[in-house]
């Protein structure tokens, strides 16, 4: 594997990723007759890999699309490897940081400007919402699933909802829920 191919996959994400980490999700889980395209195209994922990296990543601190680069270009470049697949991810982020601040220095009154970022808002929000939908999709769907009832992974749903009703009720540190989450899934072998 060519560790430029892997900066450039990660570039193009980072194109798009609009709205912090979690909006590179959306681009490893695009559908394409079934089969996730990011997949598809590289073969360096699986829906396994992706679910196991999101959790750590979430663990770990820094942002979680950069953690999740990292560790995709650790699996498949090593230490190289992992610090492209982050440069890749960031690259495009910079750039536009560094050419935009300079420009709304002379623009930030101009109405198209102000525009362009309203119009940014939506996108982000989109692309977040898109992200919520793929982590639930991936920790709570089973697409091996036939009948209705095999569909839907419970066990994880009850987990997830007694933490979701953990989290109204008590403002505790999150990282209690985390452990609560991981102590549920070690204790039912998830």
């Amino acid at each position: 594997m060519s560790l430029l191919f892997l900066y450039a996959e990660f570039f193009k994400i980072g194109i798009f990723a609009v709205g912090g980490g979690l909006a590179t999700l959306p681009f490893l889980f695009q559908m394409a007759d079934n089969r996730f395209m990011f997949i598809q195209q590289t073969g360096w994922l699986d829906r396994e890999m992706i679910g196991n990296f999101l959790a750590i990543a979430q663990c770990s601190p820094g942002a979680v699309g950069v953690n999740m680069a990292a560790q995709t270009g650790f699996q498949y470049g090593g230490v190289p490897g992992g610090i492209l697949a982050a440069l890749g991810l960031i690259s495009p982020a910079i750039i536009i940081i560094s050419v935009v601040s300079r420009a709304l220095k002379s623009f930030k009154e101009n109405k198209v400007i102000v525009s362009i970022f309203s119009g940014l808002r939506p996108a982000a929000a989109g692309i977040l919402c898109a992200a919520g939908f793929s982590v639930w999709k991936l920790a709570l769907y089973n697409s091996e699933g036939i009948l209705w009832h095999e569909i839907i992974r419970w066990r994880e749903c009850i987990i997830c909802a007694m933490l979701f009703l953990l989290i109204c009720r008590f403002k505790w540190h999150p990282v209690i829920y985390i452990a609560l989450g991981a102590i549920a899934g070690i204790t039912l072998g998830l």
